[in-house]
Order: C-alpha cells, then structure tokens, then sequence
C-alpha cells in the first residue's frame, strides 16, 4: 500500500506533467515520481542506472578536467553523479520542460539544492533533440562526455521527433559535439539493441553496451537497464 502527495501539476506541450512525493508503507520510505501524461518517467526509487550513465562515461573519458552535456534532468540523478567527480569542471544539463527545472531551483526535489548550489552545473531549458538534429550544441559547443537519458530506450520515444536521433545520420550530427576521443553515452530501460549498436558502430570508433542490475524491491527481483557508450575518434 501507499500514499501520494502532489507536490506540483503542469499542462505543458507535451502533456500532464507531475511530480508526487509518495509514501510507501510497504517499504517505510518516501518516493518521488514523475509523470508525464500516462508515462512513468522517473522513481527516486530506481536510480542506479540514472547515476551509472554518468560514472560509466565519466570514468571512459579522456583524461584531464572534463566538460560535459547531460540531456534531461529528470530528478537530478545523473547530473548529481556527474558532480561527483572532481575532474568535471563544467556541466550543462539540458532539459526541455521549465517546469522540472523550477523545481530544482524552488527546492520541491531532493537534489534541487545540490545542483543548485554547484557553481560548475548549469541548467539550461532547451530541447536536446532539436539541438542536435539542428546541430547545435549549448555552450561550451564542444563536449568531453554526452550523457543522454531522456527516452525510454532506442525504439520507445517520448515523442516521435526523437527518433531522428537514434538513426546513423542523426549520431552523424551529433558525433562533432564531442572531442576527439570523448564519449556518447545512452541510458535505455529495454536490453541491448543489436541494430542500434550496429548504427553507432557505423559512426564512432568503438561502441559497447553495458547491462546494469539493480533490485527491485516492490517485486523482490531483480533487473536492469543499459547503457550504451561510443567513443570519438
């Protein structure tokens, strides 16, 4: 069993869009969700592939200070991973909804202060998609990492305008966003996608896919996501 609180509600382009702190009495702990529309975006209760996005780029990335993109904000899971590392002295997150980033400003998220109060982050309101398709990219233009996790997966899309993306000739636009030996990474919640690593081969100089358990403790099982990382050449 459980109980929710809403703590905001927005009509946006993209639909109802809410953020409810529940109660799970179940698991004697609080959850924050995310909804948009009919969809489920974000538990603070799974986490581990959100914050795994980050570590695992971060940690393949060429060595020095590091510049890095992350698109979509979420509940600040990834981006707070990513401050995590002392070498990334610059990290724009770009999130299309103003309404998620407010609530990190205005405190209704647990991490909001966190990444508020970095002076490394930045929180820009764009759309990443759109960005890329157009080629281009926020300040500082060029990036050490680009951590995206924001669809589903690499075949289920928040909107359709997504796909552009995940197609050879829209990783094609993408890849010059990154320096020479940077790396594009991916969160998806499905299992490898054979043909998508087979496009991103096409493209960057080595690919692989990582497959990331984590516990589910409403089902007492466990599972996984993925997270596909690319490398410039």
């Amino acid at each position: 069993m459980s109980q929710f609180a809403e703590l905001a509600y927005h009509v946006t382009p993209m639909g109802a869009l809410s953020l409810r702190r529940r109660r799970m009495l179940s698991l004697d702990m609080d959850v924050l969700e995310v909804k948009l529309g009919e969809d489920f975006l974000m538990s603070s209760l799974f986490t581990a592939g959100e914050r795994a996005l980050a570590h695992l780029a971060i940690e393949a990335a060429p060595a020095g200070e590091l510049d890095v993109l992350v698109g979509g904000l979420g509940l600040g899971y990834t981006a707070a991973a990513a401050l995590d590392h002392a070498r990334v002295r610059d990290l724009v997150v770009v999130e299309v909804l103003a309404e998620v980033i407010a609530w990190h400003q205005q405190g209704l998220v647990d991490l909001g202060p966190r990444l508020s109060g970095d002076s490394r982050c930045r929180l820009e309101q764009g759309d990443f998609f759109a960005m890329a398709r157009n080629g281009e990219p926020p300040a500082p233009q060029r990036f050490h990492v680009v951590a995206v996790d924001i669809d589903h997966s690499t075949e289920a899309w928040l909107n359709a305008a997504h796909g552009d993306l995940y197609t050879e000739a829209g990783l094609r636009k993408l890849k010059p966003w990154l320096h020479p030996g940077g790396v594009f990474a991916l969160w998806s919640d499905a299992a490898p996608d054979a043909a998508f690593l087979s496009r991103l081969g096409c493209v960057f100089s080595r690919v692989e896919a990582t497959i990331v358990p984590f516990e589910n403790p409403l089902r007492d099982a466990a599972e996984s996501c993925t997270i596909y990382r690319a490398w410039a050449d």
